[in-house]
């Protein structure tokens, strides 16, 4: 799994003229899922980005997480973190994980923000999303479980 976190100031999700999603301060994460991942990964995943502390303390110092400072979370699901661009023009996303299997591990990770006490705001997966954000900071993390094994 790839999520792409930025700590922002306020974040929302539009699809079709309508608003689906909106936060104030917390975590804007686009989360894409490969073909070989599992729930055990999306826990893993979810643990590791919902534990972040990245935001400022009395010192200016980043050492409180997303519960120090009663932050919220827009999770907006990204197939195309797994676009292969190292050939021609256009992106293949082949090693982006079919919807049958991407959607299961999607909705896996709104429940895990869930379980930690975080009601996640969140798109449609496969639509057509207008999101926007504030970036604080900015601050924008990438964490790839590729990387953990």
């Amino acid at each position: 799994m790839r999520a792409v976190l930025t700590r922002v100031a306020s974040a929302s999700v539009t699809i079709d003229g309508a608003v689906r999603g909106q936060i104030g301060k917390g975590f804007l994460i686009l989360l894409g899922i490969g073909p070989e991942d599992t729930p055990a990964v999306c826990k893993k995943l979810a643990d590791k980005a919902l534990g972040l502390r990245i935001f400022r303390d009395d010192q200016e110092k980043m050492n409180l997480g997303l519960q120090d400072v009663g932050g919220e979370v827009l999770v907006i699901s990204q197939f195309t973190l797994y676009g292969d661009c190292k050939k021609g023009r256009r992106p293949s996303f082949v090693n982006a994980a079919p919807p049958e299997r991407a959607i299961p591990l999607y909705e896996q990770f709104l429940d895990e923000c869930r379980a930690r006490g975080l009601e996640p705001q969140h798109g449609e997966f496969g639509a057509h999303m207008d999101v926007a954000s504030v970036n604080d900071g900015p601050v924008t993390l990438i964490l790839d479980t590729d990387d953990w094994r």
